[in-house]
């Protein structure tokens, strides 16, 4: 079935799952105002810090008692930062459906040597949350940004819980409604749904997990960067801006511009919705073809950010170099980059659909997916 080439194409083909297209606004013009060649720990910088903190309290709803801090080395330093002070207190549950979730797994069971509780589930499905036993600490990514699968709602997680909910969220905040009297521990990155730049991560903290911190003398060696207390009580400068060790105020400037562009468009809500729409597009397209599925077999757990897709079509005879054919040509027109599978994943396709992403490119681009398989199933006929 030879098909015509589409006449139109996306204005922007970013469709990458880290690092995410930056917003409709951005423009290098609008970082000139970043502290360059000033101390982070001057007047300005500290300012400019504690803004950060505080716009994304404001968007995200964070509870006024829950600290939000700046950390090193993105989403993974949060998380390993969160696990290595306070896992070991009480027994620990890991929970695991994607190649991220495994890797805490590993950081649990291989690193700190905890005799842990492991809850796995294939690619495309989740654990069932209503067997985890929540008086342990319990670890676990919200959305899956290899398997495009997320959990649909907290309503499983006991309000009286005796343990610690410790959640990567990295590829949800800011595109999906976090239950935050649920969430102890709470990680992101802003290069995911706020198309931010590399290198920061975010950590909020519970009142609940403070006191954990404040009592729990972990049994294994801290390094600096994951140092959050000192004397046995919280260093709270780490919370007001007071970063552990030297941020880029470059990559400070251009969140604070992504943090003005989701305000000025609605805040969370307006987000989600954009996320939900440039979602929707594609699970349409989906269910009108008979070659192309979702990834996640529950459409309760379909992810709005991280859109993973597999090929079902019985010619398809290697799926892994079908599908990496198939991105290739859509790379090579210049209407998607880089949406090949994550590496660990099923053979297919993942489509980034956070907030920055515009859903006029995701229409584009669909009918050149459309294209690109009929010219694989062709090339290989």
């Amino acid at each position: 079935m030879v098909m015509q080439t589409p006449a139109a194409r996306p204005a922007n083909p970013r469709f990458s799952s880290g690092p995410c297209a930056k917003p409709p606004v951005f423009d290098l013009t609008r970082l000139s105002d970043a502290a360059l060649g000033r101390s982070h720990r001057a007047a300005v910088g500290k300012a400019k810090l504690k803004q950060a903190i505080d716009d994304t309290r404001a968007i995200l709803g964070v509870p006024a008692d829950y600290r939000i801090g700046i950390v090193p080395a993105s989403d993974t330093g949060a998380v390993e930062m969160a696990m290595w002070s306070l896992l070991g207190a009480r027994p620990a549950t890991l929970l695991a459906w994607e190649s991220f979730g495994a890797g805490w797994v590993t950081d649990a069971v291989k690193q700190l040597k905890l005799d842990a509780t492991v809850m796995t589930a294939e690619y495309g499905e989740i654990v069932d949350f209503t067997a985890v036993d929540f008086d342990s600490d319990v670890v676990f990514t919200w959305n899956g940004t290899t398997s495009g699968v997320r959990v649909p709602n907290g309503d499983a997680i006991p309000a009286d819980r005796a343990g610690l909910t410790i959640c990567d969220a990295t590829s949800a905040a800011f595109a999906q409604d976090l239950p935050w009297e649920k969430l102890d521990v709470t990680t992101f990155s802003w290069q995911k749904v706020m198309g931010g730049e590399a290198a920061h991560g975010m950590l909020i903290l519970s009142p609940r997990a403070v006191e954990r911190l404040e009592s729990h003398t972990p049994a294994w060696p801290l390094p600096k960067i994951f140092r959050l207390t000192k004397g046995g009580k919280l260093i709270e400068g780490i919370f007001v801006g007071e970063t552990i060790n030297t941020p880029s105020m470059l990559a400070v400037e251009d969140y604070l511009l992504a943090l003005d562009w989701a305000t000025s468009i609605g805040g969370l809500p307006a987000l989600i919705a954009r996320a939900d729409a440039n979602a929707q597009a594609i699970f349409d397209f989906c269910a009108a073809r008979d070659w192309i599925d979702n990834l996640a077999t529950d459409p309760a757990t379909r992810s709005n950010t991280s859109v993973c897709l597999k090929f079902t079509d019985d010619r398809i005879a290697d799926g892994a170099a079908f599908a990496k054919s198939v991105a290739k040509r859509l790379e090579a027109e210049g209407v998607a980059l880089d949406i090949g599978a994550y590496r660990d994943a099923p053979p297919g396709l993942r489509i980034w659909c956070g907030a920055t992403v515009e859903t006029a490119d995701i229409a584009a681009m669909l009918p050149w997916l459309d294209w690109a398989f009929h010219a694989e199933i062709d090339a290989q006929a």
